[in-house]
């Protein structure tokens, strides 16, 4: 039988793949010039659909319309200037947006979908720029380039200290990698990056009025999303050997991540063994794994990233027992700080209570998935100061200021 020859592990720097680089990126140049629209070709179309938009009654609303007669003249018109215009201007897309009681569609709506699909198939020509191998997809180095290459473009990374580059581009491709590739095959299909929100999130950067505070602190690109990752890497090495050890890293956040949980980070995700000291050690990408499932507990892909941590036996579920064994550890933590909680056994029928699992008895990662709770449980096995604000929840929201964690 005929088996096809396994890729080299350095084919991307053979004559081959460099030849049908060249190749696409030539095809991909003719596209780009084309097929797509520029900003000058958005600003023609504006233009037209005000210029050809139907007239309203005074008592109409304020919102401009355009008729299918109108709409067809803006298609002749955009005709003399190439076919590329075309695409937008099909019967089937008028279709697709609400008409009124004349049959008119409203300006604005349509207009932002011709830019957001322009947007779309920039990004895609863009994106197939980096795929090196011309395989549909991109690999860690690929997007690292991508990421590298962007960076002067957009202007909400202006002030970005060029010594920072390197760092930046790491924090800023394991979200892709993380979200999109959660099964670690070490590359993400550009399909799915277009059609994710993260690529959205990434190209806010390009507006040109600087981001808000509250803006700049949720998006994970911005400059002082970065920083900020980084910084709490650089404080929690302690030693300043650029690597996290076990007790560093339980420094993490409040501070009260539990040692059990620490060490099956350490177990289950990459490390690298100190050659002084032999303990296993964590560096700056396994780090950013770390953060992004800390800070994203609910989503899917960090459900799937503790599933690996507390599935302890490999079966593929989660009993009682290893819920007393995460739980328990959370106990010996809080009565270090001479605080009483519940029971184990009443935290056990608890967690039962909110997984509503399947199965009796047996929590599997889609019952943690499908409850929508599964971050807080998480929480509340591997962080004791999370458990603690669970357990103060109502005192909490009585007295917001009231936290001894």
């Amino acid at each position: 039988f005929y088996e096809r020859r396994a890729r080299d592990a350095d084919e991307s720097n053979s004559l081959r793949p460099r030849v049908l680089r060249a190749a696409v990126t030539h095809l991909l140049h003719r596209k780009s010039t084309e097929e797509l629209l520029d900003e000058e070709d958005l600003h023609a179309i504006l233009a037209l659909l005000k210029e050809h938009a139907r007239e309203r009654s005074l008592d109409a609303s304020d919102v401009e319309v355009i008729d299918y007669d109108g709409f067809a003249k803006i298609r002749e018109e955009l005709a003399k200037r190439g076919d590329r215009f075309r695409q937008f201007f099909m019967p089937s897309t008028f279709l697709k947006f609400p008409r009124d009681p004349s049959g008119c569609i409203a300006i604005v709506p349509f207009f932002t979908f011709v830019v957001r699909k322009v947007n779309i198939r920039q990004t895609r020509v863009q994106l197939s720029y980096y795929d090196a191998l011309g395989c549909g997809y991109l690999r860690e180095k690929d997007m690292e380039n991508f990421i590298f290459e962007l960076i002067p473009t957009l202007p909400q990374l202006n002030s970005l200290q060029e010594e920072f580059y390197p760092f930046y581009v790491f924090t800023a491709v394991r979200k892709f990698f993380f979200f999109l590739d959660p099964k670690r095959t070490g590359r993400v299909r550009i399909r799915d990056l277009l059609s994710s929100q993260i690529i959205i999130e990434l190209y806010e950067l390009r507006q040109e009025q600087p981001l808000g505070a509250s803006e700049a602190e949720s998006n994970w690109f911005s400059m002082q999303s970065a920083l900020k990752v980084y910084g709490a890497y650089l404080e929690l090495d302690v030693d300043q050997n650029g690597m996290l050890s076990k007790n560093e890293l339980s420094h993490y956040g409040s501070g009260m991540l539990t040692d059990v949980f620490i060490d099956r980070v350490f177990e289950e995700y990459q490390t690298y063994r100190d050659a002084e000291t032999g303990e296993r050690e964590m560096d700056y990408k396994t780090f950013l794994d770390f953060v992004l499932a800390m800070e994203n507990k609910n989503s899917r892909q960090a459900i799937q990233y503790f599933w690996k941590l507390i599935d302890i036996h490999h079966r593929g579920c989660l009993d009682g027992f290893v819920i007393n064994y995460f739980f328990r550890a959370i106990l010996r933590l809080l009565q270090t700080k001479k605080i009483e909680v519940a029971s184990v056994d009443d935290v056990k029928d608890e967690i039962f209570d909110m997984v509503k699992s399947r199965t009796p008895g047996i929590i599997t990662m889609q019952d943690l998935i499908n409850c929508r709770q599964g971050g807080t449980v998480l929480s509340m096995l591997i962080d004791a100061a999370a458990f603690w604000r669970y357990d103060n929840r109502e005192s909490l929201m009585m007295e917001p200021d009231d936290d001894i964690i």
